[in-house]
């Protein structure tokens, strides 16, 4: 062998250490796995609740293409009930109920569209209106009314 330092025979492989284990994690790892689990468990609980209080419109839905012309009114004002307290609801009828449900729906369908029987069917069933047109706009209505919520002032 050659004494001279320099050699190239002097020189060795390179030892590689082995790579890092994935496994377990590091803490780092883990506080973000958390956070994210959080985030996700919170979106499903807000989910469930925003479910459960429109059950009352899923309900609504399903029966509003059974419902007879004259009793979509009732159903309305069911639904109605159902989002707003009685005091604000139970005794609205005529125009102001018509109005009622175009401010909280967010639509001018039936102080002077297609909803306007609404005011008249349930007392004249023979009254000339368009049925399509009246349970669109009542479906409508169920579908993008906004809910009063607790503590929420008219």
């Amino acid at each position: 062998m050659n004494e001279d330092p320099t050699s190239l025979d002097r020189l060795h492989d390179l030892v590689v250490p082995p790579p890092a284990p994935w496994w377990p994690l590091a803490p780092g790892w883990w506080i973000l796995l958390g956070f994210i689990a959080a985030l996700v468990l919170g979106w499903l609980l807000k989910s469930f609740i925003r479910w459960q209080k429109n059950r009352y419109r899923r309900e609504a839905l399903a029966m509003l293409q059974d419902t007879p012309v004259a009793g979509l009114s009732a159903l309305v004002k069911r639904v109605a009930l159902s989002a707003w307290p009685r005091e604000e609801v139970a005794d609205l009828t005529g125009p102001a109920w018509l109005r009622f449900l175009d401010r909280t729906g967010g639509m001018n369908l039936f102080v002077a569209g297609a909803g306007k029987p609404l005011e008249n069917v349930a007392f004249d069933p023979a009254a000339k209106s368009d049925d399509k047109a009246l349970r669109r706009a009542v479906k409508e209505w169920i579908v993008k009314h906004e809910r009063k919520e607790e503590g929420e002032e008219s």
